[in-house]
């Protein structure tokens, strides 16, 4: 998929890079998130709606008291036919989904930025677990809806949370790091009732996305809400041990041709690997 003129400009040109490192600070992020939060952001609720053609009926009727309330919005129905099979794995977010296999020094390229497992964990022994399993990776798209759930029920037995990091613009980090940001993410270890124990992550995004995850939670259902994005934020991972799933021909079909597939909150996208 080729990358927007600004992600461009931004990663692949020195101002671009001097510019990025200028939007990452965290004053600039406060300050955005503050006006995306205040009244004076609701003007752009009805221009969004537009350019990103969200219908009508994916909205609760009311009047945004801002963009974020617009855009962290609930659905006037949840989906109801959620999967509850316990042979059936669910999809925790609308968006679009790729599917990888797991295997060493293989780096997975998330909003810009090439994480290898141990990267996106920071955690070698826990990456470990999971080599030749399976990584599937939700991307959710500005017209998609940014609230997601539990993919199974189970025990939430660690939560973990790691900030962003903005790494130095000189020459020798640049021959380094192919990118120079690190996305702020959490991810929740989850002994499942039916496909052992797996990794959901958030990742939040460049200047202004923000994770809100209900950490309450000790006891996961399936279909449950998990949390919601900010705007900015937008990527969820989930990580699987080898032999868990066997994933919907569909999306096996798209991963050859290199194509995302469209899913949905709750829909159906493997089968417990008998």
């Amino acid at each position: 998929m080729k990358e927007s003129l600004y992600i461009r400009f931004l990663y692949e040109t020195a101002l671009g890079r001097c510019f990025l490192k200028w939007l990452t600070q965290s004053g600039f992020s406060r300050l955005a998130a503050r006006y995306l939060n205040s009244p004076a952001s609701g003007w752009l609720v009805p221009l969004y709606i537009r350019k990103h053609h969200i219908p009508a009926e994916d909205c609760e009727y009311q009047n945004y008291p801002s963009f974020n309330s617009f855009f962290t919005r609930k659905r006037n129905i949840l989906p109801q036919d959620i999967e509850q099979a316990a042979f059936r794995f669910v999809s925790p977010c609308d968006g679009f989904l790729s599917v990888y296999p797991i295997q060493t020094d293989i780096t997975f390229r998330i909003k810009n930025i090439c994480y290898s497992i141990e990267q996106l964990l920071q955690n070698q022994k826990l990456a470990d677990e999971y080599q030749n399993g399976a990584c599937l990776i939700f991307r959710l798209a500005p017209q998609n809806y940014h609230r997601y759930c539990y993919i199974d029920h189970g025990l939430a037995v660690k939560q973990v949370s790691i900030p962003g990091i903005l790494h130095c613009v000189r020459p020798t980090a640049l021959n380094t790091y192919p990118v120079y940001i690190q996305n702020s993410r959490e991810y929740t270890i989850i002994n499942t009732k039916n496909f052992d124990t797996v990794i959901q992550m958030e990742i939040g995004a460049l200047i202004v996305g923000k994770i809100h995850n209900y950490n309450n939670h000790i006891y996961t259902e399936r279909g449950a809400e998990k949390g919601y994005f900010e705007f900015g934020g937008s990527t969820i991972i989930i990580l699987l041990k080898r032999g868990i799933i066997q994933m919907d021909e569909r999306i096996i079909e798209n991963m050859k041709k290199g194509i995302e597939t469209t899913v949905k909150y709750g829909e159906c996208i493997a089968l417990k690997q008998q």
